[in-house]
């Protein structure tokens, strides 16, 4: 029995979707938060079961008879998500678990300059702290969040955020799909997987650039200029973003502009069998579902 928590979550989802193609529904779990959200899943045959990670019991029901237990990473920051991950790592290794798997990231480390890879290297130390063999999943940085840092730059045409280094912007459906082939062979990895990352890496000059490409029907240029982080900071907390979270984003390019997202790994091409998903076939589909809506 393979267990996937947050299946009702984007990447969650699409892992449990993509397993489906490899093993027998009856042999896949879910665990989330509000089982009717799930009730697709079920339908299909697979074990649906509410679990929290801030509710052991509830964990201990949901990840019963458990061979491989995969955690997906909390939408939360700080000591709140690391908690809330050893909680589900307990969970894991209460019910017998021979392996857990954990959805981490490229650049995961304590001296990182993005909060969420510190948060992700406190987790994988919990993870080889518990005793039980682990994989963890070092995905690359989402490709959506690009999508979403060009924000109206596509009706615009122009795009002004905080200079930035080469990030290796990533499918969430090419993850899923690496997490799913994992999953199905099992002990594939043991420890830190390499960065799953896609074929390139990219600056916002670089997306600037490719964004200016995939909007050729619209013949409208896009084009990039920088910021200073103070100013972005302030933008951002006057459109109502928490200070918190605005100093989280301000993260991102920092850590970008040491460095720390720009490895470019073969491990992701091997797994799929095909080459990863690029950045302009992303915005691509994102240019034809707002179009279709």
């Amino acid at each position: 029995m393979i267990i996937v928590t947050g299946a009702t979550g984007q990447l969650g989802r699409q892992i449990v979707e993509r397993l489906l193609t490899r093993v027998p529904a009856d042999q896949v779990g879910v665990s989330v938060r509000d089982p009717q959200k799930a009730q697709a899943f079920a339908d299909q045959g697979i074990r649906v079961r509410q679990g929290s990670f801030t509710d052991a019991a509830s964990l201990a029901h949901a990840f019963e008879g458990a061979s491989q237990v995969l955690i997906v990473s909390v939408d939360k920051m700080g000591e709140e998500a690391v908690r809330q991950h050893r909680a589900a790592i307990d969970g894991a290794v209460a019910a017998g678990t021979r392996r857990i798997l954990y959805t981490s990231h490229m650049g995961a480390g304590a001296s990182s300059r993005f909060q969420p890879c510190r948060d992700h290297a406190a987790t994988e130390d919990a993870l080889r702290d518990s005793g039980v063999p682990f994989t963890s999943l070092r995905n690359g940085f989402y490709a959506a969040s690009a999508v979403q840092f060009l924000g109206h730059a596509m009706r615009s045409g122009e795009v002004s955020l905080p200079a930035d280094g080469p990030v290796s912007w990533t499918a969430h459906a090419d993850l899923a799909d690496a997490a799913a082939v994992i999953l199905a062979d099992e002990g594939r990895f043991d420890g830190p997987t390499p960065p799953l990352t896609a074929a390139q890496a990219l600056t916002f000059d670089d997306i600037a650039r490719i964004a200016t490409d995939v909007t050729d029907v619209t013949g409208r240029a896009i084009t990039r200029s920088t910021a200073p982080d103070d100013r972005f900071r302030q933008q951002l907390v006057g459109r109502g973003v928490p200070a918190e979270a605005a100093d989280q984003l301000l993260g991102i390019f920092a850590a970008s502009r040491a460095g720390e997202f720009a490895a470019v790994d073969p491990t992701l091409a091997t797994l799929l069998g095909r080459e990863p998903i690029t950045l302009s076939a992303v915005l691509r589909k994102e240019l034809s579902d707002n179009d279709g809506h």
